[in-house]
Parts: C-alpha cells; structure tokens; sequence
C-alpha cells in the first residue's frame, strides 16, 4: 500500500510539471509574437486553462473515459467526483487531475492557430466545445481500453497523436478560416517576416516546456516502482536534444545563418515525436527520432509559409507535423521487449512487420482527420454565432488584442503614448 501512495504522490507531482508548461507556452507564444498582443495571449492562456477544467470536469471526462459506447465515445462519470481510495493502482481522482492537465495542453496547443487575430468570445466557445466534443473523442478512441482503436493495439504513450497532433489539426482548421495576419503576404505572393518581440521569452518557454515535459512522458508511467520511469525520462532527453541540434544545423546550412527560433522549434519538434515511442524505443532509436523531428520542422515551416498558412507559433509544424512522425515512427522503432511491457506490438525494424505501423498509420490519419474537420466545423458554427467574423477589425488588429480587447497593454510603458506619468 505504501508503494500505491508514492506512485500517486508522483502522478501528482507530474501533473504539476504538466500545468507548469502552460507557463512556458505563455512565453512561448508572447516572445513569438508581437508586444502589442503579449498580455492578451498571457491572459488568455489562464482564462483557457479555466474553462477547459471546468468543462472537462463536467463532461469531457465522461466521454473519454467513461463506459464505452461502440468504441466511440463514453458515457458515464459526468460531473466527475470519484473520492475513492487507490485500489493497488492510481486513485481516480489523481487520475482525473493529471488527463485535466493533458487537455488542457491540447486546447493550448490548438490556439496557436488563433495568435494575433481572433475575438476574446471565439477563444471562449473554442475552449468550451474543443474540451467537450473534439479532444475527449480522440482520446477516448486511443486510451480508453474500450476505444475502436486501442483495440486496435494504438501505441501512443503520452500523446503525439491524442495531444499534440490534435491540438494542431485545431489550430489548422483556425489558421485556414482566420486567414493570415495583416501585413503577411503581399499581392504578388512574396511572404513578410513578422518577428516575435522577445527571444529570451521564447528560449525560456521552450526550457521551461522542456522541463515540464518530463512529466507529461515519465509521469505517464503512473508508478515508480520498478524505475521505468527513469527511461522514459532518458528518451525523452535524447530525442529534445538531437532535434535542437539537427533543426541548428540544418536551418544554418539552408540560411547561412544559425536561426534561434528554428533551433528552439526543433528541440519542441523532438519532444513532441518522443511523446508516443518515449517507452517503446531503444536510446538510439530515440535520438533518431528527435533527428527526423528536427529535421522536418525546419521544412515543414517552410512549406507552410509557401502554401501562406500563416502560423505564428509553428503549432501546425512543431505539434502536428513532428506528433504525426512520432506516432509513426513507433511502428517502426518499437523494441519485442517495451512492446510486451506496454501493450503493444513491435515495430518493422524488429521483425515486427508491418501490423503495427499500418495501426499507427490508420491512427494518425483518422484521428487527425476527424480533429480537423471537426474543429472547422465547430469554428464556423461558432462564426455565424458571433457576427460572421472570428478575427478583430483590422483597426483592432493594427492597435493590438491587448487593447482592443483588454483596455490595456501588457507593456504599458514600452507602448507609444501609453508612457507612465509621475516619478
């Protein structure tokens, strides 16, 4: 019973690490963009947060993990409030607190697609049906044991597909309808750069998630017991640092110059295809992993640009693109003995063959597909509902969301004619 309480303990204190990312996406995001929106997305990021708990708590739950019904979705435990005590295992609630701070990460992770341009309200109804409808279905497809897909034999570990992948087909669906910032693309199709405000805000946040993520993978293991935990943990290192020197290396070999946000994006970009192979791959496989994460983040953003999906976190590339990779890359890179010990079935390069890559595969485009669609769907309901316009005027947008939607600035004193009268 003593082991029991210190496995909860640590889901506990790895839950807390989870809730602690929400910090470094605030920097994220703030350095990403501009100055004059910086205390919107700060803000904005708590009040989420806020919603999608409450929601989740009051239905979200329910639908992932509760009874299944045809594999589709749940259908019991509404208003969650479980007050059991731990039967050899996890107790519910704990359970509970530490699925709240994972969708929680997807809602973030899915505003993205929103930066610099979206009303207040849309964030609001967004956060309320993405926590009710889009997130707990997915996830209830994957983790709930009686999901079409978990009996499929889906091996996500901590969520590159039910998370991350999620999360940014959201943010797509947004980024598509929003239509891109003022100022971005020109009339002959040339792109401009529209550099973040803050660097160090940037690299902090990415250091700050960096270190959270060492709860959203190692705690995924829910006990300490056997030290399993640990390697989870070793992965999860591998595959961040090789993505941030791979992603270094390959933008300063494209650019001639050594660009600090795509290195940054690429250490994201190897935590991110970590997150579902983090137990089921050998060390080396998961610096590999964290190489091909890096690598295709830099082109992924790239691309992106070219096809003027304008994505100021890179929430599409970092989160979608790399979640995609990382889900698949299981199906090759899964070892017979991790397989075994997690549920699953090993991946191609170990004689596997190819049962499992095609499941990963199926995965990958069935829950991405549905998480667009929808989203894009929801989004344009939610269109209709708030005037037929998701975005601020573009007065509103050329003053920033910090004022037009705040009435204030999240920088007082650094914005013109805003200066601090007195001593």
């Amino acid at each position: 019973m003593e082991m029991v309480l210190v496995d909860n303990l640590w889901v506990v204190i790895a839950g807390i690490l989870v809730l602690f990312m929400q910090g470094g996406f605030i920097l994220l995001e703030a350095g990403s963009t501009r100055m004059k929106n910086a205390g919107h997305i700060a803000g904005k990021t708590i009040f989420t947060v806020g919603i999608a708990t409450l929601v989740y708590w009051a239905a979200g739950w329910a639908i992932a993990y509760g009874d299944s019904v045809g594999g589709i979705f749940g259908s019991t435990q509404f208003f969650y409030g479980d007050a059991s005590s731990p039967d050899g295992g996890l107790s519910p609630s704990v359970d509970f607190y530490f699925q709240v701070m994972f969708a929680a990460i997807a809602l973030t992770i899915a505003f993205g697609g929103f930066a610099e341009r979206a009303k207040l309200s849309v964030y609001v109804m967004f956060a309320v049906v993405f926590s009710l409808v889009v997130y707990p279905v997915v996830s209830h497809w994957v983790w709930n044991d009686g999901g079409w897909i978990a009996q499929m034999g889906k091996q996500d570990f901590a969520g590159s597909t039910v998370v991350h992948l999620t999360g940014a087909m959201a943010a797509l669906a947004a980024t598509i309808i929003l239509k891109p910032r003022l100022g971005k693309y020109n009339k002959d199709g040339s792109m401009n750069e529209i550099a973040g405000h803050n660097q160090v805000y940037t690299a902090l946040g990415v250091l700050i998630l960096w270190v959270g993520w060492f709860g959203f993978n190692a705690g995924s293991t829910v006990a300490l017991e056997e030290g399993f935990f640990g390697y989870v943990a070793l992965n999860t290192q591998l595959a961040a640092a090789a993505g941030a020197v791979a992603a270094l290396f390959m933008i300063w070999a494209l650019n001639g110059k050594s660009d600090i946000p795509t290195m940054l994006n690429g250490a994201l970009a190897g935590l991110v295809a970590i997150t579902a192979s983090c137990a089921f791959v050998a060390p080396w496989a998961a610096v590999v992993i964290g190489i091909i994460g890096g690598l295709i983040v830099v082109f992924s953003m790239k691309a992106l640009d070219r096809a003027k999906i304008d994505d100021p976190i890179f929430a599409i590339s970092v989160h979608g693109i790399a979640g995609i990779w990382g889900t698949i890359s299981t199906g090759f890179f899964a070892t017979p003995t991790l397989a075994a010990m997690n549920g699953g079935e090993a991946g191609l390069f170990y004689g596997g063959g190819f049962g499992q890559l095609g499941v990963q595969i199926l995965s990958v485009v069935v829950c991405g597909l549905f998480a667009f669609v929808a989203s894009y769907i929801l989004l344009t309901i939610i269109k209709a509902l708030v005037g037929g316009n998701l975005r601020v005027s573009e007065e509103e947008e050329i003053l920033g969301l910090d004022m037009s939607e705040h009435g204030s600035y999240g920088y007082p004193e650094n914005m013109a004619g805003n200066e601090t009268k007195g001593a």
